[in-house]
């Protein structure tokens, strides 16, 4: 985002206001960066092209409306923030949507004419090569807040040497006119406008992790929004509706897939559930002749408002078949008495115990020899407290509880109660004509731990989150924390921290040659050749980005780290993956080493980056194929080794 000029002249009362009348274009600009982020995601279902065209489309518009928004500096004079949308298109949507953008731009300030046309095209084109250069430098990972904030300076800093070099804005004397509230505006708005684009591919990110990892579950899983359509699905789910892709089933309900009063049923059920915020455990559902059972779960957002539901469905069929063979070769009463997994007591009007099977009792492991017939429930309830079986009673009065819960004996509930081993038992209570209470107890236990398991599923995908799907390694993104973590350590420990960079030689030769299904397979054997050449749980390797890798090694000399390069070379060489494309005729890896202590690891721990990146480029330049050390434990000396 930076000014243009329409005019040739200025003064020093155009910066009356302008931070004031700068805040309606800042909010334009800010506007059409968060319209983007809402409509990103769908995006993403097209082509990478189509994507880029249209934040490149948007991007320009933000531009052009930037422009119709500009700020009267002098007469004949204006300014406006059209330039952050290119920069930030340059950086976050490449050579497309910067082109496509910049066009847009260069197009309606040709239209607009006037005496300073020149001069504010040559600042646009400008402003979007620093996009696009900012793009390039962050190709090989995901620019973050640092990149946004260098982006916002160097803009800044086109700004001021426009204004102080281009003929018109010099005769203008915009520089030391508004020079300064300008620049600030200028670097804060690509902040903003940055931060926005960097929290949506965050959001894309996650996104699609979570689909990932639906679509590598045994069982039928999907999520619903708030009126029941599909936002995703797992790859069953696709096959059990004869789907091709997930992307058919996105935007359906169950009306979409089956008769008119199946699909009511599951409505009503599903909106039930997020509107009383009560999961659904284990109910029934039948789909093309097939038997389900199906728990679904209220999801919420960090204010606690309720979103959608998450939905595990399982196969249930067979099972459904045995159960109603044995239905109709017993009788119903004895079978459900003699033979159902649920344990079943029956209480007269006064609290005694008239009946129970023997799964009642079992279920109560410390107190069933207290629950026989003829005992009364106060007694059966003292033998609870005595043996401790429901630890949550210890903590009021043991004999106002047996007091309070004998007299609430004969009302319709429903409790959850958890015993002395962590085992959980459902007990609903129903009251016949008769003032006799009837009790099912259930284990629930298998329940509760799914819901504990949905609840730390959310953690789960985070750490799908920091692994390289391809290599099963550690992504960049966790290498960073864990980089930073580990040298503060050492420099703490005033320990030696060394680091390997390890990039794949022609390694774009070994792909246009072989394609990139191989590519990814030769990916994997050289993240196994460098797992396998670490020892310690402290050694990290990670997937640094592209076809390169780094492996950081706490305590570990520049001997130590030149030995496991060593010990890397000489597995990879073993592989003896054939590469054409190779002057060496098999796939070869140049290495970079690093290694610091002490002082070094306090002050700039970055240092061991630069320094092992640099010797990785001088062992590329020497031939390849080679390792190369840049050691710091002892002056400075240089090791290398073909």
């Amino acid at each position: 985002m930076t000014c243009l000029l329409h005019g040739l002249e200025g003064g020093p009362n155009a910066v009356n206001g302008i931070w004031t009348q700068f805040g309606g274009n800042l909010s334009f600009v800010s506007l059409a960066m968060s319209l983007w982020a809402l409509f990103s995601i769908q995006f993403q279902r097209r082509s990478f092209r189509q994507e880029k065209i249209a934040f490149g489309i948007i991007a320009g518009g933000a531009s052009i409306g930037s422009i119709l928004l500009s700020i009267e500096f002098h007469p004949g004079i204006y300014i406006d923030l059209r330039f952050s949308p290119l920069a930030l298109a340059g950086m976050f949507g490449g050579p497309i949507a910067a082109a496509i953008a910049a066009s847009l731009a260069i197009a309606f300030r040709f239209a607009v004419a006037g005496t300073a046309m020149v001069d504010g095209i040559i600042t646009i084109a400008f402003a979007t090569g620093i996009g696009v250069a900012g793009h390039y430098w962050t190709r090989k990972r995901s620019p973050g807040f640092t990149d946004v904030i260098l982006l916002g300076l160097a803009l800044g800093a086109t700004l001021v040497a426009a204004m102080a070099l281009l003929p018109t804005l010099v005769t203008a004397h915009l520089l030391a006119g508004a020079g300064f509230p300008l620049t600030a505006l200028n670097c804060l708005a690509t902040v903003l406008g940055g931060i926005v684009l960097l929290k949506t591919q965050q959001w894309e990110l996650e996104r699609s992790i979570l689909v990932t990892a639906f679509s590598q579950s045994p069982d039928y899983l999907y999520v619903k929004d708030r009126n029941s359509r599909f936002i995703t699905v797992n790859e069953n789910m696709t096959r059990l509706f004869r789907f091709r892709t997930i992307a058919e089933m996105t935007g359906l309900s169950d009306f979409n897939l089956m008769s008119q009063p199946v699909a009511e049923e599951l409505y009503h059920l599903e909106q039930q559930v997020m509107e009383t915020g009560t999961p659904l455990i284990d109910s029934n559902e039948r789909i093309g002749g097939r038997f389900l059972l199906a728990s679904k779960v209220p999801l919420r957002d960090k204010q606690g408002r309720i979103i959608g539901l998450a939905g595990v469905t399982r196969d249930v069929t067979e099972r459904t078949a045995l159960e109603r063979e044995l239905r109709e070769s017993k009788n119903l009463l004895s079978h459900a008495m003699a033979n159902m997994s649920d344990g079943i007591a029956m209480y007269d009007s006064k609290g005694f115990l008239l009946f129970c099977n023997d799964q009642y009792r079992d279920a109560f492991p410390l107190s069933g020899d207290a629950r026989v017939v003829g005992a009364h429930i106060s007694e059966i309830l003292r033998r609870v407290v005595e043996t401790g079986e429901r630890p949550a009673i210890a903590e009021g009065d043991p004999e106002e509880w047996i007091k309070t819960a004998s007299a609430t004996l004969h009302s319709n509930k429903d409790e959850e109660v958890q015993l002395h081993n962590g085992d959980w038992r459902s007990i609903r209570t129903r009251i016949a004509g008769d003032g006799t209470a009837m009790a099912v107890v259930s284990d629930i236990t298998a329940t509760k731990q799914a819901e504990i398991a949905l609840r730390l599923s959310a953690e789960q995908l985070k750490n799908l989150a920091e692994t390289d799907g391809l290599t099963g390694i550690v992504n960049r993104r966790a290498f960073d924390e864990a980089f930073a973590r580990e040298t503060a350590g050492s420099a703490r420990k005033n320990t030696p921290f060394s680091l390997l960079m390890v990039d794949i030689d022609r390694f774009k030769a070994y792909n246009d040659t072989y394609g990139h299904p191989a590519g990814d397979q030769c990916l994997r054997v050289v993240s196994k050749c460098l797992r396998q050449s670490v020892s310690r749980p402290a050694d990290i390797v990670a997937r640094y980005g592209g076809e390169e890798f780094a492996v950081f090694l706490p305590d570990t000399s520049a001997r130590g780290a030149m030995i496991v390069a060593e010990q890397f070379a000489r597995r990879l060489a073993q592989e003896n993956i054939n590469h054409s494309g190779s002057e060496f005729g098999r796939v070869t890896a140049s290495i970079g080493i690093s290694c610091a202590t002490g002082a070094t690891l306090r002050t700039s721990p970055n240092r061991l980056l630069a320094e092992a990146d640099a010797a990785l480029y001088e062992a590329k330049t020497q031939g390849r194929n080679r390792i190369l050390a840049h050691s710091r434990e002892n002056g400075h000396a240089m090791k290398e080794t073909g």
